[in-house]
Order: C-alpha cells, then sequence, then structure tokens
C-alpha cells in the first residue's frame, strides 16, 4: 500500500513510519522538522540524541534495503501539499502533523492562536488534498482521548446513544476538552466528520491515550534509528518526567493530588493500531472513531510504579505534590471502552516493570542531557 505519513519525524510518527515499510508498504514521510525547532524554542532536548531525519532514513536503506521517500515541507503550504500527493498517490495518509503539546498551546495568545491555525487548517488542507487528488484514500487521524475530558459516565467510541422526549438518536460523544490543543482535535474531529458527509471520504479518527514506551523492534536495530525521550513540563509526559527525574535523582513531582486519570498505551501498539486502521479501512463516507489506548492509571499510580523499580535499581527516590498548574479536576470517575481494535487484532503490551526499567536505563545512560531545570513546569493554565 501507499502510504504517506505526516509528521513521520515525530515520537509517534517515526517508528509508524518504520513499522509499516518493514511490513512491505511504501512509506512517504512528510514533515515540517518543526518539532526540533521547538527543541531550540524552548531550551530543551531530547535524552536520546537524535540523529537528522536524512541520516535516519539512510539508515534504514543501509540495513533493510527499503526506501522511505521524504518531503519536507508544511500543511498549511497547499501548493506544496497537493505536490506530495500528486507523486505519492496515497491509498492512506497517517496524519501525525500536529502541534501535539497541551501545555505548548497555553503559554499565552501567540502559542494558542499557533496550534488551533496549525492543526486545523493543516489538517482542513489534508480533507480538500484528499477529496481533490485521492478521493479513495483513506485518512488515519489522530486524535486524543483528550477530546473526551473526564465525564462522569463511560466514555464510548465516539458516538452514544441518546433518548431524549420519547426519541432516540446516535450522535457524537460529547467533547469537553482541557486546553487549546485538545480543542483543536475537537474542531478537527468536526471537520473531519463534515468531510465524511459531504464528500464521502473514509476516515478513521483514533482518538489516543498517553503513549509511553520508547523502542520498537525497528528503532532497536541502530542507534541512529532511535526514538526520541521527552522530558520537559511542556512536551514530556508525567510518566516520562518521573523516569528522568528519578535518573538525576530529583523528586518526583505529582501534580495536585494526583488523581487525575489518563488513558495509556505502549509506543509498540501504536505502530500497530495504525497497520490496523490501514488494513481494515473505513468505507466511502464512513467517519469512524476508535479509542487508542489499552490500560489507565493516575498520575500518583505512576508516580508510586516509578518510584519502586527506581529503587530496586538502587536509587532513592521521593515522591513530592506541586500545586497543579492546569486547571483540571483531580479526582473524578474514568471508564472508557476500547474494544474496537481488539477486534480487529490488537494484542495489547502492558506497562510492566521491564519497560519502565528499559527507559530509566536509557536515561541513566544519557543522564549528563538532561536540563534539570526542565524537569519542572513552567507553564500555568490561569
Amino acid at each position: 500500500m501507499r502510504i504517506v505519513v505526516a509528521g513521520g519525524d515525530g515520537f509517534c510518527g517515526w517508528p509508524t513510519a518504520l513499522y509499516l515499510s518493514k511490513q512491505g508498504h511504501e512509506v512517504t514521510i512528510l514533515d515540517n522538522l518543526a518539532r526540533r525547532k521547538w527543541d531550540d524554542e524552548l531550551r530543551s532536548n531530547s535524552v536520546t540524541p537524535i540523529a537528522t531525519l536524512e541520516e535516519r532514513v539512510a539508515k534504514w536503506k543501509e540495513l533493510t534495503g527499503k526506501e522511505i521517500r521524504t518531503f519536507v515541507g508544511d500543511l498549511n503550504h497547499y501548493d506544496f501539499l497537493r505536490e506530495v500527493f500528486r507523486q505519492t498517490e496515497p491509498e492512506a495518509f497517517v496524519h501525525f502533523a500536529e502541534q501535539r503539546s497541551a501545555p505548548y498551546s497555553m503559554i499565552d495568545r501567540e502559542h494558542a492562536v499557533f496550534t488551533q491555525a496549525n492543526n486545523v487548517l493543516g489538517n482542513l488542507n489534508v480533507l480538500y488534498a484528499i477529496k481533490e487528488l485521492a478521493p479513495d484514500c483513506h485518512l488515519i487521524k489522530l486524535g486524543t482521548m483528550g477530546e473526551y475530558g473526564t465525564p462522569n459516565i463511560d466514555i464510548e467510541e465516539g458516538y452514544i446513544e441518546i433518548e431524549h422526549k420519547g426519541r432516540k438518536d446516535l450522535l457524537p460523544y460529547p467533547k469537553q476538552p482541557g486546553s487549546f490543543y485538545h480543542l483543536s482535535k475537537v474542531h478537527d474531529s468536526h471537520n473531519i466528520m463534515l468531510a465524511c458527509k459531504i464528500w464521502g471520504i473514509r476516515a478513521t479518527d483514533l482518538n489516543q491515550g498517553v503513549v509511553y514506551g520508547l523502542h520498537t523492534d525497528e528503532t532497536r536495530m541502530d542507534p541512529l534509528l532511535v526514538n526520541r525521550v521527552d522530558y520537559d513540563g511542556v512536551f514530556g509526559t508525567a510518566l516520562n518526567r518521573f523516569l528522568i527525574q528519578a535518573a538525576i535523582g530529583h523528586d518526583l513531582t505529582v501534580y495536585g493530588s494526583g488523581g487525575q486519570t489518563r488513558a495509556f498505551l505502549n509506543i509498540q501498539d501504536t505502530v500497530r493500531c495504525i497497520e490496523i486502521a490501514a488494513e481494515n479501512p473505513a468505507e466511502p463516507g464512513e467517519f469512524r472513531v476508535f479509542n487508542q489506548f489499552t490500560e489507565y492509571f493516575s498520575v500518583k499510580d505512576l508516580a508510586q510504579m516509578v518510584k519502586k523499580v527506581a529503587e530496586e535499581e538502587g536509587l532513592t527516590t521521593e515522591i513530592a505534590h506541586l500545586e497543579n498548574p492546569r486547571v483540571e479536576a483531580e479526582e473524578h470517575y474514568y471508564h472508557a471502552v476500547n474494544t474496537k481494535l481488539k477486534d480487529l487484532g490488537l494484542e495489547p503490551h502492558l506497562l510492566t516493570d521491564e519497560v519502565l526499567k528499559d527507559i530509566l536505563k536509557v536515561a541513566l545512560e544519557h543522564k549528563d542531557r538532561v536540563i534539570k531545570e526542565n524537569v519542572l513546569p513552567s507553564i500555568s493554565w490561569k
């Protein structure tokens, strides 16, 4: 299959591109390299040293004989995007190419406006490119479980049956995003739904949980293929921050009470979910939603798991509670449905001590690269 992976230089996109290439698909990476520029803006970095995109794809070809084409450019430049479609004639378009950080979107007005313009308009350009140049192309769009918020009822997969005044209907599940980033994803979902309805586009919206882990079989093949590990208060997940904090002897900093519960999945399951969606495409005109996660944890659960593993490795750690810089419920009900991907063949990799030790080992190996002041939050929602 001819597959474009937009955002293929990023944390989810890079291992996905390698995995799909290994399965025999004709893979093209489209990326504007913005994630690398944001490291410079924030004076941050990946704990793991990251090769250039050119070095990465060259090493992959050397090791496997498989070529991954690359286009460096922006989805918001429609002439560029149109040319990518003309040259690649994609059968599937995997869309990871958005600003993915809630804290980044909350820095100030400029960052909020950039996040929404970049994400929403770029996605709208993709929809028009599919309509005009590849109408049978299957859009596989990365959404987020954060679109739903934390309702006091079970979270269904995209839709919920409602009975109101004696009548029933199947409606989109209500959205309660908690940041301008999450709100951009809601706008994306609405735009994709409309495009499917009026143009007959086929689309799968993957409402993904927080991704953890570092290696896939493909990224382990050579140091030049390694994935990035973000740890700062802007792009680093809570789990990554805790592991890096443990590696450098810092307290594990839990925001507020730590009762915030979120959905999670292993990076190995991310790449497999993309493959499942590609090989089982939506029907023309269908806007399909999968909740892409395998388990959920509270923040304090994660901190306790990291503390246990760190101490088994001879490290001394303490859990500290900080004032929560976010505006969110810290104690809440959380139960979400995630059956559709499993029904199509997903066999989950769950969060184990071995997975945590694997990341911790890498953090210890590269702890001299950690910019220590970046492990604390610097952005407030308020």
